[in-house]
């Protein structure tokens, strides 16, 4: 039985480099590694400090395996005395390193699995590493994907050349994803784990929303408006307070658009089941509670800036507006705000809404690499 061919993975070297967007130095760097660690697995001993040099042009491979030059050996894998180290290199001094060099030309039917498996992994970590630093920059940003694959715990999308996960948690309730689908997401982060970094999209934060109306409005980067807040429970409501820097400029109807053109845009993207309430900011804290429990009509506002507490009144026939349903629009007021809303005669029904926990439970999918093992 046949192992791996050095001659055909010499030539591969350039084929994965390009099929997998990496530099050629490092596709090298990696099978290098890969014969190594074969070569260590068929010659040598696991605590052996193996490298490998693969030459593309003859298909050959030398590997340098290093010693400490000790008087004394008490680890044979990985020392020898200096009368050893002579054999190999004449002028050879206790405490240095010496290395023994070994050629390559094939690779025998275990150390290849042992290559394969290798160059897998390090080209995962490598293709990776590549993806972190082309996004590195751009966290915080929305970026169109296409669904890949849903799983029942994450959805894996397409991102340019990367491949992204979107936790459970991260999507939006109710809304369902098909492979195939282009879709908007934003770029909530990078997490590093020992598989390597992972890029982490979300459909469900409201940084998503204030991203979506800087799309539509204009005006934001002109300095205009601003969004000064912004609360959301994702699938069901998003109550965002807007002001304007320019006199005359209506902020509300600025990010409404012509027609609500500008807000549909942005709903159109979340679903049609979430709503979005748009809102004056005041820097008047009981201007701003009252404008964020709108559309109910508040009759008065006491306020307990040091506890950061409102007692809200207003007519009978007002509080399930101000409440909503199953406390949404106080609870997303409270958020906004800052304040912990009591509407009076209805107790303190703002509450806080369950935080949202990222799933890490990212799974691998294996790689393509280098299929040269025949039968």
């Amino acid at each position: 039985m046949d192992g791996i061919d050095l001659q055909q993975l010499a030539s591969m070297v350039r084929v994965i480099a390009e099929e997998k967007n990496l530099p050629e130095e490092t596709v090298m760097d990696v099978v290098e590694q890969a014969i190594a660690a074969a070569w260590r697995r068929d010659n040598g001993d696991r605590d052996q400090n193996v490298r490998a040099v693969l030459n593309v042009n003859t298909g050959t491979a030398r590997v340098f395996v290093a010693y400490d030059v000790v008087e004394e050996v008490e680890n044979s894998a990985t020392q020898m005395t200096l009368g050893d180290a002579k054999k190999i290199k004449k002028d050879a001094k206790l405490e240095e390193i010496v290395e023994e060099e070994f050629e390559v030309t094939e690779l025998g039917r275990v150390a290849a699995q042992t290559a394969k498996q290798v160059v897998i992994q390090k080209l995962r970590e490598a293709e990776r590493e590549a993806v972190a630093e082309e996004f590195g920059d751009r966290i915080g940003e929305v970026i169109t994907g296409t669904v890949q694959r849903v799983e029942p715990r994450i959805a894996r999308i397409e991102i340019g050349k990367a491949t992204a996960i979107m936790p459970q948690s991260e999507q939006i309730p109710g809304e369902r994803l098909m492979p195939g689908m282009r879709i908007k997401v934003y770029l909530k982060e990078i997490e590093r784990d020992q598989r390597g970094p992972q890029l982490i999209l979300s459909r469900a934060v409201p940084e998503f929303i204030k991203r979506l109306f800087e799309r539509e409005v204009p005006e934001i980067e002109d300095g205009a408006v601003e969004i000064k807040g912004i609360a959301r429970e994702a699938g069901k409501r998003t109550k965002i307070a807007v002001a304007s820097n320019v006199p005359g400029v209506d902020p509300v109807g600025t990010f409404v658009g012509g027609h609500g053109t500008r807000v549909q845009s942005v709903m159109n993207e979340v679903g049609d089941n979430e709503k979005i309430d748009i809102v004056s900011w005041d820097d008047n804290p009981e201007g701003y509670i009252a404008n964020s429990l709108s559309p109910a009509e508040i009759t008065s506002i006491e306020i307990d800036e040091p506890a950061k507490k409102a007692v809200v009144k207003l007519a009978e026939d007002q509080q399930s507006i101000a409440i909503g349903r199953g406390g949404q629009n106080v609870r997303l007021a409270s958020l906004l705000t800052g304040y912990d809303i009591d509407i009076e005669g209805a107790g303190n029904v703002a509450g806080k809404p369950r935080e949202r926990k990222t799933i890490t439970n990212v799974e691998d999918a294996l790689l393509d690499a280098v299929e040269g093992t025949t039968e």
